[in-house]
């Protein structure tokens, strides 16, 4: 049984690479796995703050220019840097579970992939998307019908609720009436509860995502046990 989890950067690596939550996440999968050594574990890796404070310096340092070249290429370029902070959080992750992770570190989804262990971690592929979309792009081939994106948004609300105090959390969403509430453009640092492009594939894939708070570990063993939990299912 294969689990695809999207391990959101905002949680891993908020400002720093928090050791606490590592620690206690770590302490929660090893338990998990050791219970049934049929369990395996895709985990996809975010960028968190690492990666917005590089794109947001790449930014103020384009719009500082005089010869009116401030948004030639920015997206691209700023997905890169996004995209090489979660390669080193992949890393870390990676290293943290070396004895059950026995392949490199993914970084295209659509290459030739051994899996021989009980865990295998992706990081970021290319410009256009998160990571959100690598998770996608895995449960796709790997034949996992539900992607568990932990991040720090508990639930899915009917707007953003830092806005709008009669924002209402969600226990369940179509991907219809999640769609019109993300759209279909991604840009870098886009804050979603799961990226617009990740949001299509999956969608087309009859892929069910569930977004939880990752720092919240019980939860989590929770959704990994198909246990009730607190978060949005949606599809």
């Amino acid at each position: 049984m294969i689990t695809v989890l999207s391990l959101g950067g905002s949680i891993v690596a908020p400002d720093a690479p928090d050791t606490v939550f590592l620690t206690n996440f770590e302490a929660m999968v090893r338990q998990w796995l050791g219970e049934d050594k049929t369990r395996r574990l895709i985990l996809v890796i975010g960028g968190g703050g690492p990666a917005r404070v590089y794109q947001n310096a790449y930014r103020t340092i384009l719009a500082a220019r005089k010869d009116g070249t401030a948004t030639q290429a920015c997206n691209n370029e700023a997905d890169w840097i996004g995209i090489t902070a979660t390669r080193l959080n992949a890393q870390l992750i990676r290293a943290i579970f070396s004895d059950l992770c026995s392949d490199a570190v993914v970084y295209d989804p659509t290459a030739p992939i051994d899996f021989k262990g009980q865990i295998l971690v992706a990081a970021g592929w290319k410009p256009g998307f998160s990571t959100d979309n690598d998770a996608v792009v895995l449960a796709r081939r790997f034949g996992a019908k539900t992607v568990v994106n932990l991040s720090n948004i508990e639930k899915v609300y009917t707007d953003d609720p830092k806005t709008n105090p009669n924002a209402k959390p969600l226990d369940t969403i179509s991907w219809e009436d999640f769609r019109k509430m993300v759209g279909d453009e991604w840009t870098p640092g886009k804050n979603t509860p799961f990226d617009p492009i990740a949001s299509k594939g999956a969608q087309q894939d009859g892929i069910t995502v569930i977004c939880a708070g990752g720092r919240d570990i019980e939860n989590t063993r929770a959704i990994l046990e198909g246990k009730p939990f607190k978060g949005t299912k949606i599809g």
